[in-house]
């Protein structure tokens, strides 16, 4: 709609004819139903100085590009990129703050002074600083030409004042002719840009003034008011059609200004006649309506578009978040997390802008679990320095135990160390690469020379294998045909004395070992059950026989086994306090049921698992008696 201005002096009918018209700056006086002269309202002002600028997202941006983005707006006028410069230097200066922040953290963790640190910008800040404070002595100088430039116009106005001034002084007789000059001296006063605001309503004050002055000394005739309401149709007919061209036009941003133009201009001009009054301003109506339509649809478009920007860099959000949920434990899975945070990064970058009011709550969010990562990382290499330098030290101890034992010829007991010691090896950690093969080689190095040593000494008795498969056949044959009693005690001490002639025989072919072994066992197993002995007992037999057949530091040897034995069965009682307390919150149900099942089995086994545990101790007691007593006689 357009707002209610003055009218030119007209009779009654005509006026109540022409308000039916949408409400324009028809002319610059009004007369009521007695001709007299009303004083007009004050103009709008003039457009901003500042045109409208498309909307950029900048957050995905680093310090590099922004100082690119800064760069290409230079090439564009001044008073079209005061918002785009304003945000892409904010987010620098955010950037910029991470940098130096992190230049002060550097500083302090090399063993500086926080009162000695001078912040001090790089490279990139500099010059985007000095770009930022040409764009801003650009800015100046246009700000400083514009007021220079409305100081001119307000002396032009003034002068065109003392012209209309002159004009309603004069004695002109020729009311065409004084009505040209007067039209002369509009048009010239609209051509006039902005003047300073605090001017500006004494300066439309006295305007409008002449104005009335000049109409109520001429008392323009019908004719008159004709010819000026045609060439004021000639006008709005050309503003028609150039609002009908803007429908038109590919940009919905560049028709929608171009329309604000037309409206001012149209709010400019005069009356038209009455009959056609209403004709010409639902055509103009009609095209603005079809460019507002489109310019709307264009926004609920632009909204629909960042609502699907929002979601997708949600979902960027929610990968992230598992992502990072759980804390990488080694170097490869702390690199691979970190190319998929960047990968997010990247594919966040291509992802359009979002609603303004969201867009800095998702961005710190996104950045912010980047930012821990990194954090993250950079804690866990800086710690994993100081494990590598300990892994280090274990490791050559081992190299020096391994080369000890490969000086060894007890072949059993060396390889068990052998072997704990590779185990150890595997267990330990990862050094620095720069000596990892060294270290790698030294310790692999001991290894062979101990086994090719053993590979020797066994070659050699790989002559007596034929020898010892025929024993072990024996054995077996004897034990398929021996008959047992029925004392219980004398059949374990039968078959334990089987078991350790089996043992005590050497080597056989590689080809019969397996099938020899299964064979002994599997009597073994079929003598037990046709015994009734359970395979406690006969666990417990075997462990006393191990006992009593111990060597070296038997002492050493009791104190790791109890201790062992200790920490199995505590592990067993806690294990069983977990399925005891899993089963009370399970609830009555066929699947229930199934677990509790499964959950009563694992208990049941657990319980005679310490069971034979506690025994293992009590043997282990009676060793250690019988041992003091025999070293005591």
């Amino acid at each position: 709609m357009e707002e209610n201005t003055p009218m030119q002096p007209t009779e009654n009918e005509e006026l109540q004819n022409q308000a039916a018209e949408a409400p324009v700056v028809e002319n610059p006086v009004e007369a009521t139903t007695d001709n007299q002269p009303v004083e007009p309202a004050a103009p709008e002002a003039h457009a901003a100085e500042e045109t409208a600028e498309p909307e950029i997202d900048y957050s995905a941006l680093d310090r590099h590009e922004l100082l690119e983005a800064l760069e290409q707006l230079m090439s564009e006028e001044v008073q079209q990129i005061k918002g785009r410069a304003q945000a892409i230097r904010t987010r620098f200066n955010e950037l910029n703050h991470e940098v130096q922040k992190a230049a002060f953290e550097a500083f302090l963790a090399d063993g500086g002074n926080k009162d000695d640190y001078q912040a001090q910008n790089d490279n990139i800040a500099e010059q985007f600083y000095s770009l930022y404070d040409r764009y801003r002595a650009r800015r100046q100088k246009y700000l400083e030409d514009l007021e220079e430039q409305k100081k001119k116009n307000l002396e032009a106005k003034q002068t065109l004042l003392d012209e209309l001034r002159t004009l309603v002084d004069s004695e002109e007789e020729q009311v065409r002719t004084a009505l040209d000059r007067f039209n002369e001296i509009q048009e010239r006063w609209k051509a006039i840009g902005e003047v300073p605001r605090d001017k500006m309503n004494d300066l439309w004050q006295n305007y409008h003034f002449q104005i009335e002055q000049f109409f109520n000394k001429l008392k323009i005739n019908r004719e008159l008011r004709a010819l000026d309401q045609k060439r004021n149709l000639d006008q709005k007919i050309t503003l028609c059609e150039h609002a009908e061209e803007l429908i038109m036009e590919p940009s919905v941003t560049k028709a929608f200004k171009a329309l604000q133009d037309l409206r001012a201009q149209w709010k400019e001009i005069g009356p038209v006649p009455a009959e056609q009054n209403e004709e010409i301003w639902q055509r103009f109506q009609n095209a603005a309506n079809q460019i507002d339509d489109r310019r709307k649809e264009y926004y609920e478009q632009r909204k629909e578009e960042f609502d699907n920007n929002l979601l997708a860099k949600q979902a960027l959000i929610d990968k992230a978040t598992e992502l990072t949920a759980t804390r990488p434990e080694n170097t490869r899975q702390w690199n691979e997390l970190t190319a998929a945070l960047d990968e997010l990064l990247k594919v966040w970058k291509t992802i359009g802008p979002v609603p303004r009011e969201v867009n800095e709550e998702i961005w710190t969010k996104f950045k912010g679990m980047i930012d821990r990562h990194y954090a993250e990382k950079k804690e866990y290499f800086s710690s994993i320095r100081d494990e590598q330098e300990a892994n280090y030290q274990k490791k050559v101890e081992l190299c020096l135990k391994a080369e000890a034992i490969a000086q060894r010829e007890d072949w059993k007991k060396a390889t068990e160390e052998l072997l704990q010691l590779q185990q150890e090896w595997k267990e330990i950690g990862a050094v620095s690469r720069k000596v990892s093969d060294k270290l790698w080689h030294r310790f692999r190095g001991a290894c062979d020379t101990f086994f090719d040593k053993k590979g020797s000494f066994f070659k050699e008795r790989r002559s007596s294998e034929s020898e010892n498969l025929a024993k072990k056949e024996t054995i077996l044959g004897e034990l398929k045909t021996h008959i047992f009693g029925d004392d219980r005690a004398e059949n374990l001490s039968v078959i334990k004395d089987f078991q350790r002639r089996w043992a005590e025989v050497g080597f056989v072919p590689m080809a019969d070992k397996e099938r020899l072994g299964k064979e002994f066992r599997a009597e073994i197993n079929r003598i037990f059950e046709q015994l009734k002995i359970s395979a406690r007992e006969a666990e417990e037999t075997a462990y006393r026989e191990r006992l009593r057949n111990i060597g070296g530091d038997a002492k050493r040897f009791v104190n790791n086994e109890r201790q062992e034995l200790h920490d199995k069965i505590e592990k067993l009682r806690n294990d069983l306090n977990l399925w005891e307390n899993n089963l009370g919150f399970l609830a009555s149900s066929k699947q229930a049921d199934l677990l509790k099942q499964e959950f009563e089995k694992k208990m049941q086994g657990a319980r005679q698992q310490i069971a034979l545990l506690q025994a293992k101790l009590r043997i282990l007691d009676e060793q250690e008696k019988n041992q003091e007593k025999s070293n005591a006689e």
